[in-house]
């Protein structure tokens, strides 16, 4: 299998870059879904569009059993930094969590899908908007596509995402929790706007923010059991139009990351006691926490699966199993109705800095490229051929 996908090298990397220079953001991936569904129809495999949105989903064989593979497709809001030849041609907007290389990769497995026996079974290409954020209806692709009935009859699911802090070509698996369950909240702090000169007449709001930022700060140091693991971040905060002038309002934002239920409820317990300072100290508060995302956790057997076909295909030493991370994935919604694995492809370059995911100089060792094909495809092959 990897053999085979290393002669699609050249075809990976002219898709990867074809999407990496026309970057869409969430529920706008129009091109994109355009060239996904004109390549799965020149395979001959079945095409549907429209899912989630812009999704699209191919369906090659008949089921049962059926296993499903996905692919995420959206862009961020970010200006590219990178002097390449396939930079982004879209100004303020970059594939700078590598969605691209995923297509591309999916791509690849179909390629190879579609040019083996037909399979004992069915494989459904998932090609997934907006796994960043979420839509006016407070959705985002997953959920959606899920809704539209893309995991319908589907037995298992598996994933992947480019990690550029490892060696291109290794992988990543491990079972249970991968990452953070994740909830944004809004937070409006009110108080009586005034002239800066007299605050006795006024409540201040930004003042009033502060004491909040603080309280905040002592929830996972203070309410959460030390051996749990927790994050509440604060990460903006607007208030007020001039140096002289106290507002009547600040509005902060920010983000709450945990892994198990109990926890996740009690982050938000806290955040709200924490904002009753406003209150007492003569200010009052509204307080918008979203639904977000669940956690990210792999079935101890589908990850099995997938750490077996990476070491006989790469070898142990390509292979390893990470530490859950903080980050927030919206995989986890197809892993909350059927098991699955999401596993990390390693696409750093030798002796140059990680820039990291979100960042604008982001960009990946292409030759990752068909390392994440030959295991995708052995693990639908494999799981096909087991069940």
């Amino acid at each position: 299998m990897l053999q085979r996908a290393r002669i699609l090298q050249d075809r990976l990397v002219a898709w990867r870059r074809t999407i990496h220079t026309h970057p869409e953001l969430g529920f706008q991936e129009v091109q994109t879904a355009a060239l996904v569904a004109g390549a799965l129809r020149e395979m001959d495999i079945h095409v549907e569009t429209g899912i989630g949105g812009t999704g699209v989903i191919g369906i090659l064989g008949q089921g049962p059993p059926t296993v499903a593979l996905r692919a995420d497709m959206d862009a961020l809001p970010i200006q590219e930094l990178n002097d390449v030849p396939y930079a982004s041609q879209v100004p303020g907007v970059m594939h700078a969590c590598g969605h691209d290389a995923h297509v591309a990769i999916l791509l690849g497995v179909a390629t190879l899908l579609a040019e083996s026996p037909p399979p004992r079974g069915q494989v459904r290409f998932l090609f997934q908007p907006s796994e960043e954020g979420a839509g006016k209806d407070g959705k985002s692709g997953a959920p959606r596509m899920i809704e539209d009935g893309a995991l319908e009859g589907v037995d298992a699911i598996f994933g992947l995402h480019v990690l550029p802090d490892k060696p291109a070509g290794t992988v990543g698996v491990v079972p249970g929790p991968v990452f953070a369950a994740a909830n944004a909240f809004r937070l409006y702090v009110r108080g009586r706007g005034g002239h800066g000169a007299y605050p006795h007449r006024a409540v201040d709001p930004i003042v009033l923010s502060a004491q909040v930022i603080i309280a905040i700060q002592t929830i996972v140091a203070r309410r959460l059991r030390p051996l749990d693991s927790g994050v509440v971040t604060v990460g903006t905060v607007h208030g007020g139009t001039k140096g002289n002038i106290i507002p009547e309002e600040v509005k902060l934002t920010g983000t709450m990351r945990s892994f198990r239920p109990e926890v996740r409820e009690l982050l938000r317990t806290e955040l709200e006691r924490a904002c009753e300072v406003v209150r007492a100290l003569g200010g009052d508060f509204d307080l918008h926490i979203g639904g977000g995302y669940p956690p990210t956790v792999n079935d101890a057997a589908m990850a099995a699966l997938v750490c077996e076909a990476a070491t006989d295909l790469l070898g142990a030493d390509q292979v390893y199993a990470p530490d859950p991370e903080m980050g927030a994935e919206d995989f986890s919604f197809f892993l909350e109705k059927v098991p699955g694995c999401y596993f990390r492809l390693g696409t750093g370059r030798p002796g140059e800095p990680a820039h990291g995911l979100h960042n604008p100089h982001f960009d990946i060792d292409e030759r990752a490229l068909p390392v994440g094909v030959a295991v995708l495809a052995e693990i639908a092959h494999r799981y096909l051929q087991q069940h």
